[in-house]
This record gives structure tokens, sequence and C-alpha cells, in this order.
């Protein structure tokens, strides 16, 4: 039996905060065809807010630190301000969407993070998506536009990061569709030089990754971006392309390959 495709696009927070670019980002998503789920970020957002409002954001290894203060902030910024303008402008290029966190319909279960190293607070670590609610969801005609909190089923939301929140819905999917997953943010894909913004890396297999990571071309936050890659295409994503947002037609960009 042929799967139906169904395309699952991330969005980072710095095109959801440039309007150029998250204006173009939504007409390129809504031309798409067949299925979709919109997973987005916000992170810039949610920092600007923050210290409006008098509170400092702290990251490590670019992992957000979220104390109750921070955590109030990101829930009202996610799950409220960039979720919900999201799902406005699709609508109004036609796409009825439906915005969520992990908490609605508890589609999206989480642990709060072990503290090790570091105490990252309410940060939450994804134990499973529903897939077959999200199915439901889709079949009956709805865009899903899911910002990065879940829960822990013991009323707390957690912050979770928007990269693993698109690979765990797109595996929790794989299940019932022929999934593509597409990463996009402000560059043109993988680059083999950070400096020049056209030396996209057009392929990258395991073999590729391992020897990108041990010279150094691959690190900071593209590496776990390519780790979720590959473990989603290890748990049934057909494909996967991390791509400039404005490049979404999954004909740009590095493609990754099983």
């Amino acid at each position: 039996m042929v799967k139906e495709k169904i395309t699952v696009v991330k969005v980072g927070g710095a095109v959801v905060d440039d309007e150029t670019g998250l204006c173009q980002l939504i007409a390129d998503f809504s031309k798409i065809t067949g299925r979709k789920v919109l997973v987005h970020g916000g992170g810039r957002k949610a920092t600007a807010i923050a210290k409006q409002l008098g509170i400092e954001s702290r990251l490590v290894n670019g992992r957000r630190i979220t104390d109750e203060a921070m955590l109030n902030v990101v829930t009202m910024v996610y799950g409220g301000l960039v979720n919900k303008n999201l799902v406005a402008r699709l609508q109004a290029e036609g796409v009825d969407a439906f915005g969520l966190t992990g908490a609605d319909i508890d589609v999206i279960h989480s642990h709060r993070r072990p503290v090790k190293d570091v105490d990252y607070g309410f940060v939450g670590d994804v134990e499973r998506v529903d897939g077959d609610k999200l199915r439901f969801l889709i079949e009956n005609g709805f865009t899903p536009v899911m910002a990065p909190l879940t829960h822990d089923g013991n009323g707390n939301i957690l912050n979770t990061n928007a990269d693993t929140i698109a690979c765990e819905t797109a595996k929790a999917l794989a299940k019932h569709y022929d999934v593509t997953l597409i990463f996009c943010f402000e560059k043109k894909g993988v680059l083999g030089n950070p400096d020049d913004d056209d030396s996209v890396i057009p392929v990258i297999t395991p073999r590729d990754f391992s020897r990108l990571v041990a010279d150094g071309t691959v690190n900071g936050g593209m590496l776990p971006k390519l780790e979720n890659a590959f473990d989603a295409l290890n748990a049934g994503v057909a494909k996967v392309n991390i791509t400039l947002a404005t490049a979404i037609d999954g004909q740009h960009g590095t493609i990754i390959l099983k």
C-alpha cells in the first residue's frame, strides 16, 4: 500500500522574527500540496520580550535555561503570540491551520530533563508524540501548527526544543504517511564554509556526517539538527531537507540520506 505524502516543516525563531522572510515562508508553505504540518520556534522573540519584562535570558551551549519566570515568558510567546499569529496568517492564505502545544489533546508527552552538569529547569525531553491524534486532525482537513511546548502529565508545561519536536512529530507520522521533514532557517543549507553562504553541501550521508564532525565543519547548533535528521530517517521518515526558509520546495539546500 502506497502511503500518502505529508510534509513537516520546522521554521526557526530567526525567520519568525523577520517580517520579510516570514511573509515568504507563509506564502511558500501555503503552496505545498497535500498534507502538511508546521513546527515553529520563537527564541529570539522570547528573549526580546523577557528583556522588556526585566527577565534575564541565560543559555548554556545554545540551550535556554528555563526557570519559572522564563517558563511564563515562553508559554506566552510560543503558545500565544507566535503560534496564533502564524495560525491567523495561514488562515489568510486559505490554510485551515490549527495551533497547538504538546499539552493540547495530550499530543506530546515529555519529562523534565534530569539534572546532570546543568540544571535546565522546566525543559522537556520528549517521551512520545501521539501520531494517531495528529492524523485525526490532518485527515479532517486541518493543518497543525505546533509550538515548542510540551507537558509532563502532572500539570506542568515544559519548554522543548523545536527541532526535536519536528523530528519526533515526523517519526510519529511515518507510521501513517510518506514523510518529508524540512528544517528551514536563515542559511541555504549545511555550509562547508560558515563564512561562505554559497558553500552548501548538497548531500550528507552517515559517513559524510562522521567526517564533517571530525574535521569541525559541522559544529554548534547544526550538530543536533543533523543528529535529529538521521534519527528521523532511521525511524522511517522518507526524506530530510535542511534549507533556506524561502526555499522549501524540496529542490534546494542539503538533502540528508540514510
